[in-house]
């Protein structure tokens, strides 16, 4: 197996905790950080700017976690100087974009390119996925997601309220994850309905977004409100299947401000009455090991010379390309 470098440019809160993964997967370490806010770096590794570590023969994979606006040169530099990529979302600003990243990583195919859509790897989420392609529910037939968080005047200083350096609000920034789950679990839309709007914050981007999806084929739909005028973190996932239901409140992070991680799965009832609490299969997640899983899948990728079977580029176009339609609708 290959002994792995690791190259982290920022090394902010995604930083870290990609770096701390990385540590406990033990496929290898990381040699280099790049940030303009730190002074010194500890356990001899070296601190050295964005070209030192895209230019370094010694270095085999770069782990992304930039503000979003530097994703894109990033990785298309990171690639054409032979180096694999892992890429905090969003992936870029528009489709459009994607599509660049993807001709750069065609030429390039011998690499892996790894985005952090870190959702996906949760164990309840991954749960709810083997439910899906097992049928035991039959298929889905819609799914309603509320993903909000609580903000405070301190954020008017951050660069997420800066479109030119965040790419949008809320939505790319949060919301993203809840679309990228509806995909994950349900495949494709084709017609999309938004209003995004900036009504109380009176930002540069979005704070709240409905959204609502459909896919003509199969008639399934979702829906999505996106915002951070919840006042409150809260993540909640509904999917509701022909032979039951799985209902995600909760998630586990680093700061815990989403409550405990909590799957509730029930089939129909036959028989009056429809609904009973009794009938419902809960489980509780305790631990947090989606940082760990995204590091092996990128690992092994790597390793073993596989494709990337969750998070890859196609990935990133096909949810691009939902985002791109829905900030066609904003009203501001």
């Amino acid at each position: 197996m290959l002994n792995l470098s690791f190259g982290i440019i920022g090394y902010g809160k995604m930083g870290r905790i990609r770096h701390q993964a990385i540590n406990e997967v033990q496929a290898g370490r990381v040699v280099a950080i790049s940030d303009p806010d730190l002074k010194i770096c500890a356990n001899d590794i070296a601190l050295n700017t964005h070209d030192e570590i895209i230019n370094n023969p010694n270095i085999d994979a770069v782990f992304i976690c930039t503000p979003n606006y530097l994703n894109k040169e990033l990785t298309i530099r990171c690639l054409l100087a032979g180096k694999h990529v892992f890429c905090e979302k969003p992936p870029c600003f528009t489709a459009a974009e994607v599509r660049e990243i993807i001709k750069v990583e065609n030429t390039n195919n011998n690499l892996k390119l790894m985005y952090g859509f870190n959702h996906r790897h949760h164990d309840s989420v991954i749960k709810m996925k083997s439910i899906v392609e097992k049928g035991s529910m039959g298929k889905i037939l819609w799914m309603r997601g509320r993903y909000g968080k609580s903000v405070t005047k301190d954020f008017y200083r951050d660069w997420r309220t800066k479109k030119d350096l965040s790419g949008g609000g809320i939505l790319i920034d949060q919301g993203i994850h809840m679309l990228d789950l509806f995909l994950y679990l349900g495949g494709s839309f084709d017609q999309i309905k938004a209003d995004v709007s900036n009504s109380f914050w009176n930002l540069e981007v979005e704070d709240n977004a409905f959204v609502i999806l459909k896919n003509s084929q199969s008639k399934m739909s979702a829906s999505l409100h996106s915002t951070m005028t919840q006042w409150r973190h809260l993540f909640s996932l509904e999917v509701f299947l022909e032979k039951g239901h799985m209902i995600l409140n909760g998630l586990i992070t680093t700061s815990m401000s989403y409550g405990e991680e909590i799957l509730t799965l029930a089939l129909n009832s036959s028989k009056s009455p429809a609904a009973v609490f009794d009938n419902e299969n809960v489980t509780k997640f305790n631990d947090n090991n989606s940082w760990r899983y995204e590091i092996e899948h990128f690992v092994e990728a790597i390793q073993k010379n596989i494709p990337i079977s969750v998070g890859n580029s196609d990935d990133a176009l096909q949810l691009m390309q939902i985002i791109d339609k829905i900030y066609e609708q904003k009203d501001f």
